[in-house]
């Protein structure tokens, strides 16, 4: 493996700056490829590595503390991310021989300004093999499931007592682990078959959905680095939000209206389904992030958009009565750990006000649905506030809308009038979707 060290250094480093500066994973990571030539073995030894460790950081870090003479508060970051990268490639990296691990630990370590880190770091991780690799146990359930799903115990709490335990798992198990890659075809411009051929042709391996015959599951590669990306015959989507869109039963000719639409997936997937023919106002409160649905519009072929600037919190008359709204709000993003470990390290009161947030949203785009239209909220978080509350408090302030069913003959879920998928359900990001007619 040609590089690992610097591999190895750099996921480290990258590990240090997401807790110091709470920048997103994949954007730091992308950057840092785009900065740092490494041959494509390297990159994904180091995307495994930094990805994998963030996961499971919560674990490792109860390990260090179990092992370590030293308080764990007192290590330094840098010291922390070593033992961390170490511990993770001991433990769930099989192609790593634990004595490269522990070896390439040390040598991170030799430079630290600090003399006694590098037998500090060796003494704690042959510690850990000569034990056997022992974990440490707990009386509490909370506890021991924190540390079986590295996931903190505030969260573990939340989840258990909304949904119950076994859900609670279900949840828990689903953060884990990358999860898939799936696109929506472009229908206006190729056909499901014949996109997997293109994809085949620039080594991308995909094959058809099994729930939606207008999208595909990506098994490798980078497919909006391909040229049928570039021609655009597809964008990324989970199968999550094609469930939503599935959700809002747009037509040929309809009015819609996608509030907090950035970076555009719901509106493309939306205009496809409308066969390019209506009216699609896709909106977003920044500037830059409009730019990137305008973009995405330009590649599709999707000429039905008028992308602009628009704060869905403030009443808007010059926007049109219409026949469906997305409120796809802003939310904690619970439901997508798995492709963003870090955000279940975040302190749940920072969430605290998103409920009020999104009621506001929800309140000021239900006056832009017509008299039979309707209104479909969707976060891709999993908290019974910011979700199940809001519906029950927007049912109680507006007598003139009533529950309507996402869907009726799709064979998962039919008839239901709000819905929380669990990444179980479909091999998706957890999310949530509820959908509302405006009666009078």
């Amino acid at each position: 493996m040609a590089d690992v060290v610097n591999s190895r250094a750099v996921a480290v480093k990258l590990l240090c700056r997401i807790e110091d500066g709470g920048a997103y994973s994949n954007i730091l990571l992308d950057e840092q490829f785009r900065r740092t030539p490494m041959n494509p073995q390297d990159r994904r030894f180091c995307a495994a590595l930094f990805y994998g460790t963030l996961e499971r950081r919560y674990t490792l870090d109860e390990i260090i503390k179990y092992y370590s003479k030293n308080p764990y508060d007192k290590l330094n970051l840098e010291v922390r991310c070593i033992l961390r990268t170490a511990l993770y490639q001991i433990l769930y990296m099989n192609s790593v021989p634990e004595s490269a691990a522990v070896n390439e630990a040390v040598k991170l370590a030799s430079k630290n300004r600090n003399p006694a880190v590098k037998g500090f770091v060796n003494g704690l991780l042959r510690g850990f093999l000569r034990a056997d690799k022992k974990m440490p146990s707990y009386k509490d359930k909370y506890e021991q499931l924190a540390f079986d799903y590295s996931c903190p115990i505030p969260l573990v709490k939340k989840w258990t007592i909304e949904y119950g335990e076994d859900v609670a798992i279900q949840m828990l198990e689903g953060s884990l682990g990358r999860p898939p890659i799936t696109a929506k075809v472009n229908t206006l411009r190729t056909t499901t078959s014949n996109l997997i051929s293109r994809l085949y042709e620039e080594g991308i391996e995909c094959s058809a959905n099994q729930y939606f015959d207008d999208c595909i599951d990506i098994a490798n590669g980078s497919p909006e680095s391909t040229k049928a990306f570039k021609d655009g015959l597809f964008h990324v989507q989970d199968i999550s939000s094609r469930l939503c869109c599935k959700a809002l039963d747009v037509k040929s000719g309809d009015t819609l209206l996608d509030v907090c639409a950035a970076p555009g997936g719901k509106t493309f997937t939306a205009s496809e389904l409308m066969n390019n023919n209506g009216k699609v106002y896709s909106l977003d409160l920044h500037k830059n992030r409009v730019k990137l649905i305008q973009s995405g519009c330009k590649r599709l072929g999707l000429d039905i958009v008028n992308a602009n600037v628009n704060d869905a919190k403030i009443y808007n008359s010059s926007l049109p009565m219409a026949d469906v709204v997305l409120c796809d709000l802003p939310c904690s993003g619970l439901g997508v750990i798995a492709r963003k470990p870090e955000i279940k390290y975040n302190n749940l009161t920072d969430f605290e006000r998103l409920p009020y947030v999104q009621h506001d949203i929800l309140e000021c785009c239900s006056k832009y649905v017509k008299v039979g239209g309707t209104l479909v909220f969707s976060t891709c978080t999993l908290s019974r506030a910011e979700n199940d509350e809001n519906t029950k408090r927007f049912l109680a302030e507006h007598n003139d809308f009533e529950p309507a069913p996402l869907w009726q003959s799709f064979g998962h879920f039919d008839g239901y009038t709000s819905l929380t998928v669990l990444p179980s359900y479909f091999g998706s990001d957890g999310f949530y979707i509820s959908k509302f007619i405006r009666t009078r």
